[in-house]
């Protein structure tokens, strides 16, 4: 089957059961998206064990579809762009050592807890994966996901501090996570050494050189927008951004999704107010909010489908089960340290804490890291455990954010 021939089938799945969702379902369309595909993946298996052989056909399709480099290498550039193009950056401001803090040690911190307690309880079930691997699948799970964040905070009425908080956090703390992710990687696959000079100098290049890479690119963009008043022209410019300063940021070995986040904030807060006329503002924005919930529509299609190319077992999915409560209390210690830290110098509403924990969904980026790992045991057991979370993280923590805030703000009258 040829790209445009799969390309056609997940568009259509996607629209057909956006459709499903809007005429009878009612739920946000991510989670929609999601749990429909999954429920037919489910319904695939089971025709399969019937004897249909209908699993076997879809296996086929979504075996040329490499997760990984789709959205790590592909859609991830698009949809951080939409993203950060809506976010107020008086608003980031604000809240930028909150944000910080979160993105940074939260996530470092959330690495080695999620990966020390689950090298302990895996070893209690009888799952041998080396402290190495375990760490490995602590860095890519600790990230919050930018994507699955946003589709659900859309619906979700957050206060407007606290939407900036987990907003900002998520859009950072992946391109962080991804850092994270890479340096164990190359100690854990590649036998490179752990030295803390080389990690430093690492997390400096990649996170600190995107960080500078985005300003340049975002004021470039700028500059270009700035000379010109038509609107076709100028959202090809951010396409530009969107496609050649990922790729030339990936090049140069920075951060990508950091230096697209950064370019991203600069186009929607300095480029749209003061290099655009409203016509082409009018445009962009219909351009990229479409971009966005086609791209997150398909996304989470082919999210729910991935489950028919995982080799499960039943210890690997009790082994996930177990290891959601780690990662909801790695998570609720990596947002308690910060918050405590800056609560001399800053006010914080009273449930910030178990909002922002409940609030931390994992999304598709857990599961492309996951992918991107060498064949082997360890890979089927990371793969496994962290769509189970990440499958846990978007239906219940997604379905009931809105309650949890709900309850937040009743017992904060």
């Amino acid at each position: 089957m040829g790209l445009f021939e799969i390309i056609a089938v997940l568009i259509s799945l996607a629209a057909l059961f956006s459709y499903l969702n809007e005429r009878f379902i009612r739920l946000p369309a991510t989670i929609a998206l999601m749990l429909i595909a999954l429920l037919l993946s489910l319904g695939l298996i089971v025709l399969d064990l019937l004897g249909l052989g209908m699993a076997e056909r879809a296996e086929v399709l979504l075996g040329q579809v490499d997760f990984n480099q789709t959205l790590m290498h592909g859609m991830l550039s698009f949809l951080l762009f939409a993203g950060a193009l809506h976010v107020n950056l008086e608003d980031l401001a604000r809240q930028k050592w909150v944000i910080g803090l979160l993105a940074t040690l939260g996530v470092v911190l959330s690495t080695f807890i999620i990966g020390f307690l689950s090298w302990w309880l895996l070893g209690r079930i009888g799952i041998e994966l080396p402290l190495i691997y375990c760490l490995l699948f602590g860095a890519l799970i600790s990230p919050t996901d930018p994507i699955a964040v946003l589709g659900i905070l859309k619906t979700a009425n957050a206060p407007k501090s606290l939407e900036t908080k987990i907003t900002g956090e998520s859009l950072f703390n992946d391109g962080i996570g991804v850092v994270v992710f890479l340096v164990i990687f190359g100690i854990a696959v590649e036998g490179r050494e752990a030295g803390v000079v080389s990690v430093a100098e690492l997390l400096l290049l990649e996170a600190g050189g995107g960080i500078l890479f985005g300003l340049l690119l975002g004021g470039l963009a700028y500059y270009l927008l700035k000379s010109v008043d038509n609107y076709s022209v100028e959202i090809l410019i951010s396409l530009a951004v969107v496609t050649g300063g990922y790729a030339l940021a990936e090049a140069l070995h920075l951060s990508a999704p950091i230096a697209v986040v950064v370019a991203g904030l600069l186009i929607g807060n300095h480029g749209r107010l003061l290099a655009m006329s409203a016509h082409s503002r009018e445009h962009l924005d219909t351009f990229w909010k479409l971009a966005d919930e086609i791209l997150n529509a398909v996304l989470f299609v082919l999210m729910g489908l991935e489950i028919l190319v995982l080799t499960f077992s039943g210890q690997y999915l009790v082994a996930g089960v177990l290891l959601i409560p780690i990662v909801l209390f790695a998570r609720l210690v990596s947002v308690a340290v910060p918050v405590a830290l800056l609560r001399h110098r800053r006010r914080f509403s009273p449930h910030v804490v178990k909002v922002m924990t409940w609030g931390g969904l994992r999304g598709g980026i857990s599961v492309a890291l996951a992918l991107s790992l060498p064949d082997g045991p360890e890979r089927d057991v990371i793969l496994v455990v962290t769509y189970v979370i990440v499958v846990f993280s978007i239906l219940v923590q997604g379905l009931t954010i809105g309650r949890v805030l709900k309850r937040a703000s009743l017992d904060a009258e």
